[in-house]
């Protein structure tokens, strides 16, 4: 089911979120400081592309300090506006009971989107 689920994803929307945060990540990415908000972006844009059976898990040997003040940085910069975005479409695919599963997925991304420093993805099974 998660499959079927991952390929109407990628079809209605999902292709195009992954490549909008590639894109952003690649920009990020041209400045030596901007390299550790680029590799987050593309950690979004990974879970973006085939959400349905990733889970999101804190890393516990994350570095507390930096990661807070990295996600404190990322809020601002932009974790803010592409969390907004995400609870827009979950509120819209919230609308219906077929739309359900794909509204928690943007919520999930969502989560993510405000402090990714510190979490990583892997698989639900």
């Amino acid at each position: 089911m998660k499959t079927l689920g991952n390929i109407i994803w990628v079809l209605f929307g999902g292709a195009i979120t992954a490549i909008e945060y590639v894109i952003s990540s690649i920009g990020m990415m041209v400045t030596i400081v901007g390299i550790p908000f680029g590799l987050q972006s593309l950690k979004l844009a990974e879970l973006a592309l085939w959400p349905f059976g990733k889970k999101i898990r804190t890393i516990p040997s994350s570095s507390g300090c930096l990661s807070t003040v990295m996600n404190i940085i990322w809020f601002f910069i932009g974790g803010l506006p592409i969390a907004l975005t995400h609870l827009l479409f979950g509120l819209l695919f919230y609308i219906t009971i077929i739309g359900i599963p794909f509204g928690n997925q943007h919520f999930k991304l969502m989560r993510l989107a405000f402090v990714p420093f510190g979490k990583e993805v892997v698989s639900a099974e």
